[in-house]
Parts: structure tokens; sequence; C-alpha cells
């Protein structure tokens, strides 16, 4: 196979393209430009697509003995990730800016450009699995837990899917790193990147008050009572506890959590831990790593990246939401996060929350 290696400039982007060339595909390495004024060099662990990225990238790909190319995508990455990373926490919601990369980037603009280039697939370093299965290929969770990446990928729909390649995902990342020593890859020892990669300072707060400016509010209790004022209701998610700057302690003098923000009154709401249990989240948008469920169905359910999976049932509605109940309440969830269904170890489909509720039903 004709096979595109995206090679971020990391030991696993790295190694995933060693895999595919030595397995006897015509591997390309291609580097995602993805910011219009790239840093020269990584701050430790945060941040990505700086300068030294692309050259690590490049020169693994010398290494492995491939063509190797670099994709300037800055301008689409701005529109739908970053942009829209901005736009959902202006609306009180909490994106996954790793999942619409995922979506919009990798394997929608990148993909489709490989196809339209004549390859057959893309490959990356994400630790998953795709199996062969009765109804097609399958997405399924990486072997080493600590390091599943398929929560992030679970917005991949049947069709990339089915062109997607994770070589990694049978490994553990201690093989991985071992291996990539082993190859003469400068990169084995590289740290991971953590965080959001487009605030490589960590500040997501500053760096939304920099794009969204002041927007004063208050901070109420379940009761309405002001404890406390806000710049800005921007900076805060469902579950926060650290960081509320609340004036003086709950009457229970127990700690208290963000259960709710709203943009049209730029109100944050809080109040006690118990207040966050969620049993029910409703999403829009659907997406099906394989044939869509007829009718409900027995699942696992996880809503964020290093979540624990819990039992559920998941349905799509009449109009097109799917509706997942959760037979053990998860705290914190937020609108904005996805929800992603598995049936075992294998991506069901996911879907954007829209709504969450303590009753069984949204």
């Amino acid at each position: 196979m004709r096979v595109l290696a995206a090679m971020s400039g990391g030991v696993d982007s790295a190694v995933a393209a060693a895999r595919a060339a030595e397995a006897g595909h015509d591997v390309t390495g291609v580097h995602l430009a993805l910011s219009p004024s790239p840093a020269s060099f990584r701050a430790g662990a945060r941040g990505c697509c700086t300068v030294e990225d692309a050259r690590d990238a490049r020169r693994a790909a010398d290494v492995i003995g491939i063509p190797f190319y670099v994709w300037d995508l800055a301008e689409r990455f701005a529109a739908d990730v970053v942009e829209d990373f901005v736009q959902e926490y202006a609306a009180g919601r909490t994106p996954n800016p790793c999942l619409r990369c995922n979506e919009k980037i990798k394997f929608a603009a990148v993909l489709d450009r490989a196809l339209a280039l004549g390859f057959d697939a893309v490959c990356t370093g994400h630790y998953a699995q795709i199996v062969d299965g009765p109804a097609g290929r399958e997405l399924h969770r990486a072997v080493d837990p600590g390091r599943d990446q398929s929560y992030v990928l679970g917005v991949l729909d049947e069709r990339q899917v089915a062109h997607a390649m994770f070589p990694l995902g049978g490994s553990l990342k201690s093989e991985v790193r071992a291996e990539a020593e082993r190859r003469g890859l400068a990169v084995a020892d590289k740290p991971d990147s953590h965080d959001i990669c487009f605030i490589a300072d960590g500040d997501t707060a500053g760096f939304l008050a920099r794009r969204l400016g002041d927007a004063p509010g208050e901070i109420v209790d379940t009761a309405g009572e002001v404890v406390g004022t806000h710049g800005g209701s921007f900076g805060f998610t469902v579950g926060q506890r650290r960081g509320l700057r609340i004036g003086r302690p709950a009457p229970d003098g127990r700690p208290r959590y963000v259960l709710d923000i709203s943009p049209v009154t730029n109100r944050v709401v809080v109040g006690a831990a118990e207040e966050l249990d969620v049993h029910a989240v409703r999403g829009s948008r659907p997406r099906w790593s394989g044939p869509a469920p007829d009718g409900e169905i027995e699942c696992l359910a996880q809503v964020r990246a290093h979540g624990e999976p819990v039992p559920a049932v998941a349905g799509v509605g009449e109009d097109g939401t799917l509706t997942v109940r959760l037979r053990t309440p998860v705290r914190g969830v937020a609108p904005g996060q996805a929800v992603v269904v598995y049936d075992g170890t294998r991506v069901v489909g996911s879907a954007t929350i829209d709504a969450t509720s303590r009753a069984a039903t949204v």
C-alpha cells in the first residue's frame, strides 16, 4: 500500500512510520505545519508544531529512508480547531481540541488530500488498533490502557477508519521508546506533548481572555446568592474546584465546585460535589466508526480522554441525537465534551454532549 505517515516530530509518529515502512508499504512522511508563526523550540513537554519539531520529523524520515514533505495547514487548523475552541468556550461549553483536530485535520483535510494523491492510508502514532471485523474494519482500544487514545479517535467515521493505520496499538510505550533507540531515531528520549498544543504556556484562561476580552460577572450558589465575581465565564469549566476565588466558604465548610456556566447571564454557578453527578447525556452530531446501532444497545460510555468507561445504554432518537443513560453516574460532565460509546474494546461511535441530567433522561 501507499501510506502517508503523519510525523509530528515525536517518538510515536516516528516509530509508526518506521514500522509501516518495514512492513513493506510505500511510505511518505509529512509534517503538518499548523501554526502561522511557529516558535523555534518547544517549551519542554508543552506545545508542538515548532521549527524544532519539523526538523526532528525530517531527521527521522531520513533515518527511516522515506521521502518527506511539510504541508501548511495553519489556516485550516486556525479555523476548524482554534476558532472552534474559542467559540465553544464563549458559549459556555468545554471542547476537546484533540478530537476536533483528528476529525477536521488529520482524518479529513489530510486524508482527503492523501486519497486524492493516490495514497491508500494515513498512518499516525496514535495508540489504538484497527481490527478486521465481520462488517469491515473496526477501531479498538490499544493494548496499553495507560496510553489508549481511542477516545480522541472516536470521531472517525467508517470511511476514515477504513483508511487509517495505527502501528503502535499493540505495543507498550516503553517498547516504542526502546525501539526508537534501536533504530537510531534521535527522538527516542524526546518528551511527549501534553496539554493543548496551541497554548504552549498552558494558560488556557489567559489565552481565552486575550481572544474574548474581559467580561466581569457573578459567581452564585444554587440559591442564586452572589458569593464572588469573575473576569469572564469562559475561564471556568464544569467540575472545577481550584481558582474560584470565592471570598467566603460554603455554610457547611465543604469545597465548592463549578456546576454550571451561563454565557447568557455571564453567571457561574457553584455547589457541592455530589451535585456534579450525571446520570444521562444527550449528544448531537453522532459519528459512527462502523455501522450505526439499530435501536438501544448495552455499551460502555466514556466522557473524557483519561476517564473510566462506565456501563450504559445508548440509543439514537428520531431527531438524530444520541442519548446515553449511565448505569453508574459520572461526575463533572460538561456540554462540549464528547461521549464515546464502546462495545467491549470496539469504538461504536461518538457525539458532542449538548445536555446532561442528574435523572436517567435528558
